[in-house]
């Protein structure tokens, strides 16, 4: 194991490790570590990997329960942050407006992060077990009384009810929200998404079920939702995210994944050069973070984020700096995931793509 200085990855043994080139151009690779306001997704910390290049900064922070082959595409999109960067993409709108995100908290909380946010959207995270029913209604309540009878109220489900729960909860959550804009992946598998927009009002958004699918295209030809929702980096990159979208043909909706601002800035690229993007996005998400490693922040004003490159501040990298375990750990799975990466680009070279799908 190489003993890597807190925050900093050793270039120069990764690519020993890879000797396919994945790592040209990167001179800088660091470890951060920060905060969380809150609890969000089980977590109180995050952290990831800056890679620094020709273009800049590119951000590769997938969640720690991700193995290596689904790490693959974050640090491909990484790469083509760095390495090309957005300046010859479209950019059809130079600010997006964003939904607040409101995790799982108390009602007073959610209160507090809708009138704060000035969002005229939110996104409410709902456990989806039946004994927290009771306080996802509640919350759902309280956001509605917040935003107000013209604002649009979201829930994001990750997949967790089955299709009868989903059958008997969506309506009931649908109610307390009075109306709900969608339901973002109430059902972890395809055809239950499919079997579950056929017998409820509420649209449905697909996430896991593009992001985390060998078929990504299952969910257009199922009919199984009325929205994608488009997360960059775990979908390879603002490239292919963009010609995933063209073939689903869906409205879209671009979310992050508790991204500092340079990971935002992948989001926000990826937004302006959709053609059509009538929904607000999840990109709010810097305000999670107690802090950050840019200025000025990815931070929305009112409900709208400003389209721009991210700058990297080096005082404040210095403080987000990860420690040498945490930077260790980093650097062992760095290496796990260039070989999960150069594995799948092999694999494409020779002909073993998947039908429908889209080069990393």
């Amino acid at each position: 194991m190489t003993h890597a200085a807190a925050g900093a990855i050793n270039l120069a043994a990764l690519r020993e490790l890879d000797r396919t080139g994945l790592l040209d151009g990167i001179d800088r690779a660091l470890v951060w570590e920060l905060p969380l306001r809150t609890r969000f997704r089980g977590i109180t910390r995050r952290d990831g990997i800056l890679l620094h290049g020709p273009a800049g900064w590119g951000e590769v922070a997938p969640f720690w329960d991700y193995d290596a082959d689904a790490c693959a595409p974050w640090l491909a999109s990484a790469l083509e942050q760095a390495h090309t960067g957005y300046a010859d993409l479209p950019r059809h709108r130079e600010t997006v407006d964003v939904n607040v995100t409101i995790p799982e908290v108390g009602e007073d909380r959610a209160r507090a992060l809708v009138t704060a946010s000035g969002a005229t959207t939110a996104k409410v995270k709902v456990a989806g077990a039946d004994d927290a029913l009771a306080a996802d209604i509640q919350r759902l309540r309280a956001v509605r009384d917040a935003i107000g009878p013209d604002g649009r109220v979201r829930i994001d489900v990750n997949g967790a009810w089955d299709l009868d729960t989903a059958r008997r909860v969506l309506p009931l959550m649908d109610e307390a929200a009075d109306g709900l804009e969608y339901a973002e992946q109430p059902c972890a598998r395809v055809e239950d998404l499919a079997a579950l927009r056929e017998s409820v009002r509420v649209p449905l958004a697909a996430d896991e079920s593009v992001r985390l699918s060998d078929d990504p295209l299952a969910v257009r030809r199922l009919g199984a939702a009325d929205i994608v929702v488009l997360k960059a980096a775990p979908l390879g990159g603002v490239r292919r995210a963009l010609a995933l979208a063209e073939r689903l043909a869906l409205p879209a909706v671009v979310s992050s994944a508790l991204d500092t601002s340079v990971g935002i800035g992948a989001g926000s690229a990826l937004a302006a050069a959709l053609p059509d993007l009538t929904h607000a996005c999840g990109l709010g998400t810097v305000t999670l973070l107690t802090t950050d490693v840019a200025v000025p922040s990815a931070v929305p004003r009112a409900g709208r984020l400003p389209v721009r490159t991210p700058h990297v501040s080096e005082t404040l990298l210095a403080a987000a700096r990860a420690d040498a375990e945490l930077t260790e750990r980093w650097q062992t799975r760095l290496g796990h995931m260039i070989g999960a990466l150069r594995t799948r680009r092999e694999r494409e070279a020779g002909g073993g793509a998947l039908v429908g799908e889209i080069p990393l």
